[in-house]
């Protein structure tokens, strides 16, 4: 006989956690199921590790810049083992502050680790360690299993010992040259990081720019800072094949506007999205519907088309970033806890390149103001003319904002030094609906990054056509 609960989460990502302890809390009786690592991506392979490498690939650029600040400058003597060895220690530290959050800080959580199969619409079967099967029934269901990398259909792919993001946060020994396919967030992050560890970088890209996402200047701003840097930028390049010699060569053919280019690595990590973990739920017993990805369709409220079964984080599609998952779950959580209702389709979407200036951007950038039909003005200011920038030497990128015929903040861009906490005071700014004549006044503290917010107005242009 099945094993009765009033919730199942399958999946312990940034929703799935802090729900089973939301509604554990409330009295519900919690079961969840884990296939891998409690913690899901941002723990074991995304957010914690990747910014703990980065922070370890800024000191050994700092090492080596040190001389414009008038001290020796040295080449770092990198023990690459070691960089990933406290990187493992942080995550281990996460994972273990996972496991005490569910297992002994919450009571009425029970944790099991297994794959998780549909047998029904309210039914999953569990494939427990040493064969064993379990089936739990509960009238509340949660798929919070996230995504894994989507691999290109490249002849020989197959044949070549590839990396994803998993796999290359792993590596023991510094790549000589990484060939990165994918000029993606990820694939400039993991560029910046092993070429500032002391790799050759090149990064192939289909598109004629980096970050589709981003107006033409932004991408032009981050393609100079990656090129100062020294990575090599093959942008596109549609890749036909890759291959491998008796040496280990690793050889990427790519098709560009000059013709056939021969791309020459060590190593090779694709970077080329994400592709949704719904194929092995069982999917097919239940009625929840997914589109032609396989992402799992919800309403405004998170909820398939199957009456009491949500679908949270990654696995719905959409923006993929941890602070959207961890707002899904309060938007069930307030819902079913506290019967109040938001939705999940009308809300902000900052977000942040940790590349080293950051990129922060939030609301809307000029592309899409364009496309909307929204008239505007615009506002750039250079970093370097920041006060804060020029005492700290970290004068490279630019600060753009949009504001509305109210006066209101439209969006901004910001590639600058701590671009993502600047980036969240203008987000601040626009959730008060505060006009830029008040930021242009408001006193602030001197030297600061934030100062920046009194100059950047300066030299509004005219509305943009619509």
């Amino acid at each position: 006989m099945p094993t009765s609960y009033d919730v199942l989460i399958i999946g312990s990502g940034q929703a799935g956690n802090p729900l089973a302890t939301a509604l554990a809390d409330a009295g519900r009786k919690v079961v969840l199921v884990e296939e891998n690592h409690l913690g899901g991506s941002c723990i074991n392979y995304g957010c914690s590790p990747t910014k703990a490498l980065l922070a370890a690939a800024e000191r050994a650029h700092q090492l080596r810049t040190a001389a414009e600040y008038g001290i020796k400058s040295v080449e770092p003597d990198l023990d690459f083992a070691a960089v990933i060895a406290r990187k493992d220690a942080i995550i281990k530290r996460s994972r273990e502050g996972v496991r005490r959050n569910l297992q002994q800080e919450h009571p009425g959580i029970t944790v099991l680790h297994g794959h998780a199969t549909f047998t029904g619409p309210h039914t999953v079967q569990v494939g427990l360690p040493g064969g064993k099967m379990q089936e739990i029934k509960a009238p509340l269901i949660f798929i919070n299993t996230g995504t894994r990398a989507a691999l290109p259909d490249l002849e020989g792919l197959a044949e070549v010992p590839y990396l994803t993001t998993t796999g290359l946060l792993d590596l023991q020994e510094l790549p000589e040259h990484l060939l990165i396919l994918g000029g993606g967030y990820i694939g400039l992050e993991f560029g910046q990081m092993f070429r500032r560890f002391g790799s050759r970088v090149t990064i192939v890209e289909s598109g004629a720019n980096l970050l589709e996402r981003e107006d033409d200047d932004v991408c032009a701003g981050m393609r100079e800072i990656l090129e100062a840097d020294g990575i090599e930028l093959v942008l596109g390049a549609e890749a036909r094949r890759v291959s491998q010699n008796e040496e280990g060569v690793i050889t990427l053919s790519a098709h560009t506007r000059t013709g056939e280019r021969r791309l020459r690595g060590t190593h090779l990590l694709v970077a080329t999205g994400r592709t949704p973990n719904s194929d092995t739920l069982g999917l097919e017993t239940t009625g929840v519907k997914t589109d032609e990805k396989g992402y799992i369709q919800v309403n405004s409220s998170l909820q398939t088309a199957v009456r009491g079964v949500y679908a949270l984080g990654d696995i719905h599609g959409g923006p993929q970033f941890t602070h959207i998952s961890y707002d899904d779950y309060r938007v069930v959580r307030d819902a079913i806890v506290h019967g109040k209702r938001r939705s999940a389709k009308q809300r902000p979407l900052p977000y942040t390149v940790f590349t080293e200036p950051q990129l922060g951007r939030i609301g809307l950038s000029e592309d899409q103001a364009r496309e909307q039909g929204i008239a505007y003005r615009v506002a750039t200011m250079p970093v370097r003319t920041i006060g804060r920038a020029r005492e700290t030497g970290r004068t490279t990128g630019f600060w753009k904002v949009l504001v509305d015929k109210q006066d209101r903040i439209l969006g901004a861009a910001i590639l600058c030094a701590e671009g993502g906490e600047i980036m969240t005071m203008f987000q601040l700014a626009m959730m008060g609906r505060l006009t830029y004549p008040q930021l242009q006044n408001m006193v602030i503290a001197h030297p600061t990054w934030a100062e920046g917010l009194n100059n950047v107005f300066a030299k509004l242009e005219k509305p943009g056509a619509a």
